[in-house]
């Protein structure tokens, strides 16, 4: 049986550094093989950095995953393809620098990681995920059975849309992009395990991770305002699934959300 471990968006500072102290541990201590994470929101609350991507990946993290603010850190055009544990989502042109799917090896057999981008209220518009899904997935099967999706997006329907599209044919898929932990996780009836969104790793008292206060300026007076990360305590949230690796059908899901064990300042 395979425990691989999803934390969904990592929100600046606060949550890298729940995130490199909790991944050690789960490892460690918790009987996890194989550990995902969502980097797109890692640096300052947009995008990753070459040093970013390093610190997680030497804390751990097996495959780092992105969305629509993958390229805003002007580094990562030029590091991404030099690191393919760091993807972009697949249905960006194919003369998009780096990749949208993986397969790594490791003691429990190959496990693939794809990250998929959806396109309704999304920017900007990519080529259509379920097909670009359908034919990647096709291709990874024929390496392993054991495929973990990351599908970033804002609508439910399309995320769910997509679990539904992909039930039977992949192991889990597991949605984000809008920092907010759903309650539907669920095994799918052809095997797949499915979550609609991850959540975030990020300061509790937020708003999607970023200041109370700059976020409702917004709202209330419809001027532009910088939208700093918020501080304070952090949590994690995520999920952690158990696949057999010879059939690649997930066995369960359990939605994590957990207070950070270290004080983030």
């Amino acid at each position: 049986m395979i425990r691989l471990l999803f934390l969904g968006d990592i929100v600046g500072e606060p949550g890298r550094k729940a995130v490199l102290h909790a991944v050690p541990v789960f490892l460690k201590e918790r009987g996890v093989d194989f550990v995902v994470v969502n980097g797109e929101n890692a640096a300052g609350g947009r995008g990753i950095t070459r040093k970013i991507a390093i610190d997680l990946l030497r804390a751990g993290v097996a495959v780092i995953t992105t969305g629509d603010h993958v390229w805003d850190q002007k580094e990562t055009a030029s590091y991404i393809p030099t690191e393919p544990r760091l993807l972009r989502p697949l249905n960006y042109p194919a003369t998009a620098p780096g990749h949208g799917s993986i397969v790594l090896d490791t003691a429990k057999g190959k496990i693939a990681v794809m990250n998929l981008q959806c396109r309704t209220f999304m920017n900007p518009p990519l080529d259509n995920p379920f097909h670009c899904a359908e034919a990647e997935v096709e291709r990874l099967r024929k390496e392993t059975p054991v495929i973990f999706v990351d599908v970033h997006g804002e609508t439910t329907s399309e995320k769910v849309a997509i679990g539904r599209f992909l039930d039977g044919k992949v192991s889990a898929v597991v949605g984000t992009h809008t920092h907010v932990q759903t309650a539907d996780e669920c095994l799918l009836p052809g095997g797949t395990a499915f979550l609609c969104d991850a959540g975030m790793c990020g300061p509790t008292d937020s708003i999607l991770g970023r200041d109370p206060e700059a976020i409702i300026r917004r709202f209330t007076h419809l001027l532009p305002v910088s939208f700093p990360v918020a501080q304070g305590p952090v949590h994690i949230c995520g999920a952690l699934i158990e696949i057999d690796e010879a059939t690649g059908r997930a066995t369960s899901i359990q939605r994590i959300r957990e207070s950070a064990a270290l004080p983030v300042a």
